[in-house]
């Protein structure tokens, strides 16, 4: 009954009427003004990404940097991109919504930053990655227990391309505090293995043998600062065990550095065999106590039993 007798008072209905006239009036006249905000923020964007990608490419063209001037480029869009949705709502007539953006980020800043502590850890070591680190693109590196190749540097995070085909995302803020092993930044990776000769063989002749093979191989690298060498590593049971260093380009580690190191370990088998060099295999020593009557052990010639039974 109250709700009808509400509806039926002309005054109310009036009021509601010009009001609802009055907003719908406010619309049409800020449309041209809304329109206006949509152009300037569309417009803005493409303005943002173009200059965001001239950056890239002047930052890289000066610096030979793509991961700096990757992340540069996509950080100078992104705040090009908030200044362009500033000034397209102050164009709409909303300026009062911008400064309360604006007003809000600033009064949240604290709460924020303490949600979001992580994110703001990554992007700050984005920028300082990006600026300084100890990595390029494409280069091989060990961060932590993550083995591979650098893919990209975002804002939040460093990718790597492992060599069993893993894409391993790595938080910048773990890049900036673990350690950083890299194999690539002077092009040189060692390689060692062990190769056992005869206890009678001559030993310096042998690792003779050995740094001619290694001179022999094409993708085995050797300078001043880095020479290829052999040295005695121990007694064994039924050798004596040389220890071989040799260097392998890392510019493109991986396969090849795997196939350059078993090519070494081939020729230098193939070579000690070719100049006389015996590689036992290991010794079993049997020891009898004296309670034993008899060895069993027989011996047989193969070749007589193969043309027996032929």
């Amino acid at each position: 009954m109250h709700n009808f007798i509400l509806f039926q008072d002309p005054d109310i209905y009036e009021n509601i009427k010009k009001s609802t006239i009055n907003y719908w009036e406010d619309f049409i006249a800020a449309v041209p003004l809304y329109v206006l905000g949509i152009l300037i923020l569309i417009l803005g964007v493409l303005i943002a990404t173009w200059i965001g990608q001239f950056a890239m490419a002047r930052i890289q063209s000066r610096t030979q940097d793509p991961l700096m001037s990757k992340f540069l480029g996509n950080a100078i869009r992104f705040i090009l991109i908030i200044i362009f949705i500033l000034l397209a709502l102050d164009a709409a007539g909303l300026g009062n919504v911008s400064a309360g953006i604006l007003a809000a980020a600033g009064a949240s800043a604290v709460v924020l930053g303490f949600a979001f502590k992580d994110i703001g850890q990554n992007f700050i070591a984005g920028i300082i990655l990006s600026f300084n680190r100890p990595f390029n693109v494409n280069d091989t590196v060990e961060i932590g227990d993550i083995f591979g190749k650098v893919k990209t540097l975002e804002f939040r995070y460093t990718k790597l391309k492992t060599f069993d085909g893993k894409d391993v995302y790595i938080p910048n803020s773990d890049v900036i505090t673990l350690p950083v092993i890299n194999y690539t930044e002077d092009g040189f990776f060692r390689y060692d293995f062990i190769i056992g000769i005869a206890y009678e063989d001559n030993i310096d002749g042998a690792k003779k043998v050995v740094l001619k093979a290694l001179s022999e191989e094409p993708d085995v690298m050797t300078d001043k600062e880095h020479p290829n060498f052999v040295t005695e590593d121990k007694l064994d049971t039924s050798t004596v065990n040389l220890k071989v260093f040799f260097w392998v380009d890392t510019k493109e580690f991986g396969m090849n550095a795997l196939i350059t190191k078993g090519n070494v370990v081939r020729r230098v088998k193939e070579a000690l065999e070719d100049a006389g060099y015996y590689m036992p295999a290991d010794i079993q020593e049997i020891k009898l106590y004296g309670k034993e009557t008899e060895l069993p052990v027989s011996f047989r010639d193969k070749d007589k039993e193969d043309k027996k039974n032929s």
